[in-house]
Order: C-alpha cells, then sequence, then structure tokens
C-alpha cells in the first residue's frame, strides 16, 4: 500500500496503481469546484495519472488560474478536432493556452472566413456535448514520428525532430490525436463556455521564411457568465483600439510606403508625446539624474565586446562605413558606459545616473508588429546607474518609488514580476547571484508581491519587470530594472575608492514608462482617447456660431495662448449642432460656444466633454481654472 497526503493535510492509503481522481474520491474532496487535474510532489499531472508511490497531491480546480489554463489548452485541442472533422485534410501545427484565451494554428489553402469560426464553434458544442475522455500515450520518439509522417502532418514531425528526449506524450479526444505534454482536464464536457474570437496569419515559428499558417484564436471559462463579461470587455477593447483612436484623432499613422513598425507622428500624436517626454525630464531632473545622449550607431566591435554580437544580433540592424561594421543601436547602454568611462571616477561620486530617452531600433519580425505596442524603431525613457555595490538596493529602492509616484500619476495599478538567469547568457554564477539578491532585497524592502518568471531575464542579468495595468484590467510590459555585474567587467568600468584602489561599480538598466510608442498606445486605449486636460493635444476648441462673433473669437484664443493653453478655433460654415458632435468626436475637454451674447458681454459658455454646461463664466476665472486644470501632475498632486 502507499501513503497519499492531500496538500491540506488528509492521509490516506491506497494499492499501488490507484488513479489521482480515486484519491481525491476517497479523500472526499469537496466538490464546490469541479477539480480538473492536480499536482504530486509539485508535478502537474492528468487526474488519470496512477500513483506509484507515497506522495502529497494537491487539486486544481477549474476555477484557478491554473485550471484555467488548462482547460483553455484542452479547449485548443477541442478547436483542432473540430477543424481536422470540417476541414479535411488541413495540417495542424501548435496550439497553446494564452492569457484569457487559447489559439491553434493551421495549415490551410484559403484563410478563415467569419462563416466558417461560426461552423467550427458549432461543431466544438456538439464535440462538448459527447464528453469525449481526454486520453494519455506515453510512446517512443520513433513511433510517435511514424504515426505523424503517416498522417502527412509535417508540422508535428518537425517538433518531433527536435525533441531530445526518447519517449513522448501524445494526448487523443475523440478522433483527433496531438503532441502535447499536458496535462489536460478528463473530458471535453468540461469547457462549457467558450468563444470563437478572431483569425490571424501566422508564420510558423514566427519567422517571415516559413510558411504562412492561419491562427484562429479563442476564449474560455468556467462559467458563461463569466465568458460573457469578457466578450464585453472585448468589445470595449475594440471601441478603444489605439489604431483605430489614433487615426481618428489624428494623432499617428504606419503606412506601408514608409515600412512596417514605423510611426509617423501627426501635429497631435507629436505633441501627445512632447508633453509626456517634458513630464519625463522634468522628473528625472528632480531626482538627481543627468541627460546624456547617445550616438544611433556605433562601431561592431563594441557590440561585439558587450555580447549583443552573440546574444541579439538576430535583433540587430548592421551597415558598413568605409569598409567597418557599425550596429544601429537598439539599446542605449553602450554609449552611456562610455561616458563614465571619459574620465576617472571617484567613489564619491557614485552614483551617476545617466538619463536618454534614446531612440533605438529593432529587427522585430513583421508577424508581431502591432499599431503603437510593437515597432522597428522606438523611444526609451532609458537610464543606467553606475553605483558601489553597497548603493545597489538603495538605488532600486529609489527606482521603484519613481514607478509608484509616475504610475500614480497617470492613473494604472501595476504588477511585479522578477525574472531570473536565461538558458543564453553571460557572466558567472557569482554575478548573476548578487544580482538576484540585490533585486529581491529591495522587493522585500519596499514590500511589494512578486511573482517569479524563471529564464526570463536580460542576456546579462536578472530583471524586475512592472506590468501596468489600464482600465480594462489588462496587463503591458512597462518599467524595468535590470542588475547588471557584467557590463562593467566587459568594459573595464572602474571607481577609485576610499582605499585608494580601483574597484568595480555595478550597474542598473532601467525605464520608467518604457517603449515611449508602447506606453502612449497604452495611455490611448487606457482614457478612450479622453485623455486628461494636462494632456490633451487640444485642451479648448471655440465654437462661434456666426461671423459677426470670429473676432472676439481670435482675441480669446490669443489670450489662451498667451497662458500656456493649446486651443483651437473653428470658423467653418457649418451648423454649430455638427461642431459640437466633431469637437466631442475629438473628445476635446472643453467646446466654448461663442455667440453674440457672449461676444457683447464679453463672457464665455464652455461646455465639458461630459455634457456639463456653464454659462456667463468670465475670461479671466476660465483661465484659471485651465491653468489649474494643465498643471502637469507632480507626484501627490495626481489629479
Amino acid at each position: 500500500m502507499i501513503k497519499v497526503t492531500l496538500d491540506q493535510g488528509s492521509t490516506i492509503t491506497l494499492a499501488p496503481g490507484a488513479t489521482v481522481a480515486q484519491a481525491f474520491e476517497a479523500l472526499g474532496l469537496a466538490k464546490d469546484a469541479p477539480v480538473v487535474a492536480a499536482r504530486i510532489n509539485g508535478d502537474l499531472v492528468d487526474l488519470s495519472q496512477p500513483l506509484a508511490g507515497d506522495c502529497t497531491i494537491a487539486p486544481i480546480r477549474l476555477d484557478s488560474p491554473e485550471g484555467l489554463e488548462i482547460m483553455r489548452h484542452s479547449a485548443a485541442h477541442l478547436m483542432a478536432e473540430a477543424v481536422r472533422d470540417l476541414f479535411p485534410g488541413v495540417k495542424v501545427a501548435i496550439g497553446p493556452a494564452i492569457e484569457s484565451g487559447f489559439y491553434y494554428d493551421f495549415g490551410v489553402p484559403e484563410p478563415f472566413t467569419p462563416e466558417d469560426l461560426a461552423k467550427i464553434e458549432t461543431h466544438m458544442a456538439e464535440l462538448t456535448t459527447q464528453d469525449l475522455p481526454f486520453r494519455r500515450d506515453d510512446i517512443s520518439r520513433e513511433q510517435a514520428l511514424n504515426y505523424f509522417r503517416s498522417e502527412g502532418e509535417a508540422f508535428k514531425v518537425e517538433l518531433l525532430e527536435e525533441i531530445p528526449q526518447e519517449k513522448v506524450s501524445l494526448y487523443q479526444q475523440g478522433n483527433f490525436i496531438d503532441l502535447c505534454r499536458g496535462p489536460h482536464i478528463p473530458s471535453t464536457g468540461y469547457i462549457k463556455a467558450f468563444k470563437l474570437t478572431a483569425t490571424s496569419g501566422a508564420y510558423w515559428r514566427g519567422d517571415e521564411r516559413r510558411p504562412m499558417l492561419q491562427r484562429i484564436y479563442g476564449t474560455a471559462f468556467a462559467t458563461k457568465a463569466e465568458l460573457a463579461r469578457h466578450l464585453e470587455l472585448l468589445e470595449e477593447a475594440k471601441r478603444r483600439d489605439h489604431r483605430r483612436l489614433g487615426r481618428e484623432l489624428g494623432l499617428f499613422s504606419i503606412e506601408e510606403e514608409a515600412g512596417p513598425g514605423m510611426v509617423i507622428y501627426h501635429p497631435k500624436g507629436a505633441l501627445l508625446r512632447s508633453l509626456i517626454e517634458n513630464f519625463e525630464r522634468r522628473e528625472h531632473l528632480k531626482r538627481g539624474y543627468q541627460m546624456v545622449m547617445g550616438p544611433q550607431m556605433l562601431k561592431a566591435d563594441l557590440w561585439k565586446r558587450s555580447g549583443h554580437w552573440d546574444n541579439y544580433r538576430d535583433h540587430m540592424y548592421f551597415t558598413e562605413v568605409e569598409g567597418q561594421m557599425y550596429g544601429i543601436k537598439p539599446m542605449n547602454c553602450l554609449a552611456h558606459m562610455l561616458i563614465y568611462k571619459s574620465q576617472v571616477r571617484s567613489y564619491r561620486d557614485l552614483p551617476l545616473r545617466f538619463f536618454e530617452l534614446g531612440t533605438v531600433l529593432r529587427h522585430e519580425r513583421s508577424g508581431v508588429l502591432h499599431g503603437l505596442t510593437r515597432v522597428r524603431q522606438f523611444t526609451q525613457d532609458d537610464a543606467h546607474i553606475l553605483c558601489m555595490p553597497e548603493q545597489v538596493e538603495e538605488e532600486i529602492l529609489g527606482v521603484l518609488k519613481f514607478v509608484a509616484e509616475v504610475m500614480a500619476i497617470f492613473g494604472f495599478d501595476y504588477e511585479v514580476e522578477l525574472s531570473t538567469r536565461p538558458e543564453k547568457s553571460i557572466g558567472t554564477d557569482a554575478e548573476w547571484e548578487l544580482a538576484d539578491t540585490a533585486l529581491v532585497g529591495a522587493l522585500k524592502t519596499w514590500g511589494l508581491p512578486y511573482d517569479i518568471c524563471a529564464g526570463e531575464g536580460a542576456f546579462y542579468g536578472p530583471k524586475i519587470d512592472i506590468k501596468l495595468k489600464d482600465a480594462l484590467q489588462r496587463r503591458w510590459q512597462c518599467a524595468t530594472i535590470q542588475c547588471d555585474f557584467t557590463l562593467p567587467e566587459r568594459f573595464d568600468l572602474a571607481y577609485i575608492g576610499p582605499d585608494g584602489e580601483r574597484h568595480r561599480p555595478v550597474m542598473l538598466h532601467r525605464v520608467i514608462l518604457g517603449s515611449l510608442e508602447r506606453f502612449m498606445g497604452v495611455l490611448i486605449e487606457h482614457f478612450a482617447g479622453a485623455f486628461p486636460v494636462w494632456l490633451a493635444p487640444v485642451q479648448v476648441i471655440l465654437l462661434p456660431i456666426t461671423d459677426r462673433t470670429h473676432a472676439y473669437a481670435q482675441e480669446v484664443a490669443g489670450l489662451l495662448r498667451e497662458a500656456d493653453i493649446r486651443v483651437e478655433v473653428d470658423t467653418r460654415q457649418e451648423t454649430l449642432r455638427y461642431k459640437i458632435r466633431e469637437a466631442q468626436g475629438q473628445k476635446i475637454p472643453y467646446m466654448v460656444i461663442m455667440g453674440d451674447r457672449e461676444a457683447a458681454d464679453r463672457t464665455l459658455a464652455p461646455r465639458l466633454r461630459d455634457g456639463t454646461e456653464l454659462k456667463g463664466v468670465s475670461l479671466e476665472d476660465f483661465i484659471q481654472r485651465l491653468r489649474e486644470e494643465s498643471r502637469t501632475p507632480s507626484p501627490g498632486n495626481s489629479s
């Protein structure tokens, strides 16, 4: 007999070979939420997994984040089965769970249509009513290769040929068999609330040189009420899509003839960006940062020395000048280290905080480009802090405080992740351990909860990632703090310590907003284009009713501009109702109606964006009101 312990403490004995599901039943596990999988001594398994020896088991319920991910992965398999049934000859690629849903890639002659999605969804519903069990089969890699070759599934064959293990697992539900690590839910009947949401093209393995596949996205939830709420959020996300709003509000465009992933800022968009940049410069100077600027390209030898050539070359652009190879910078750190090396540094000089709004270029695949949030050229609010080892934790805390204050100003909540050493990296184990310790120590001192993302650090050091949450509770990568003991060693950075000897500084790489392009995209969607007054490219639009009030409107506009208020005057020969509707569509905070009465009384009739109307407001009072609302917020004053 074997001893089985529930993670909550209950213990039973069972015969060897009993399944996890039988163990849970014997333990009298409460059934307030369906259990879809389990952990045996920490390892994820199916409920059908036999127990081989003494162990501790923990249930994974459907309504938990882990349970939802497993169910969504199973929904991807269900979708693939439906597609195979409806489209004979289709080739299947990969189908993972993703945040809030799942997708599967297929090799098909023609793209899927909305009508196709409706048919697939209907057939999926039919398959759920059959309550088909998910069965795992562990076989040799050679057997799996023979099976998928016989089925003509070239994508699965390619994946199998790269797997080093001699044993692999296949999962089957109904007539569909897939290569998969699992685990999966017990049967298709557990999938009760799902929806197919979109299709898109996707290159096989993200490589534009490989075949173009067709991807179907879907989502699934534990209950229909949760699904309905999610679909409402998706509709709201469409209304807030920064690509549509960017076009409608005249902020930016991305033109095919200019090149994918290259942003062209229109006047209002350039102004919005300038307001954010000016805010950033002011806040950095207040915190003791020094402004620096580096060149757009540097000799390839420097990129080799830094490790970028070996570890990041595929994401870089290169050019040749007079027989010398140059790398166009994907990051700003190298020039900042050269600035540090330009003179002898003393321990009394440290910490040094170099800040640059640095424009970088990265070779992103065309298939992943998306509006402002994924581009090839972007600007980072990049800084590098050079400090003594004993100053590291205090500097990290300073950055965390900076992030917290800025996120409060823009109205964002956020979450924190700690990303550790990736497989492809530089530096010694001791250096990575020191860096990990510094980051963890700062997070604990600040009292921030965090998740660990194993193996997702930068190649030169671990990092803290800040994921901001927008108005729809979507998460976006924002601030990053990376602790680096390696590059200062490679570039022989040093300072003279109190003992008169050379010592090695530590370098912190950090951004607060991150990519300005991505942050602007998030900001547009967070506010649905209705920016607070201090950020609005146009704060006031004056709407003269007749030609007789045009002169008064121009006079008021001049006085507002003198007060640093951003104003436009609409003198078009259109109806007032039309002008108001257009101004509302442009999400301008204040519309000022100017008729004969206002011109005679030298007053204003402002109409707020929310529809509130004010009458008989003096010009002086209106300017004072706007000055207060236009003031760039500071920490502690984020209105």
